[in-house]
């Protein structure tokens, strides 16, 4: 008996919500098994708009965003 017939003979055993629970858990392993697609550079996604940010732009969005969070929280 191949592992198919062996999978699909203990699958008829289950009541229908355990089979859907093993149908599910075979299109999660399907989509894992799926090559991932690589990412898009940001900076090709915005290079017709002439934006650059620089090291310094970043410090400063940094320091807007967390100069005002406290370093140490008292207990």
């Amino acid at each position: 008996m191949t592992i198919e017939q062996t999978v699909i003979k203990k699958l008829r055993e289950l009541p229908p919500d355990k089979q859907q629970e093993v149908l599910d858990f075979i299109q999660l392993l399907k989509h894992k098994s799926q090559p991932k697609k690589p990412r898009r550079s940001l900076y090709g996604l915005w290079s017709d708009l002439g934006i650059e940010i620089t090291e310094t732009d970043i410090a400063e969005a940094r320091q807007e965003m967390w100069g005002n969070f406290p370093k140490d929280i008292p207990l």
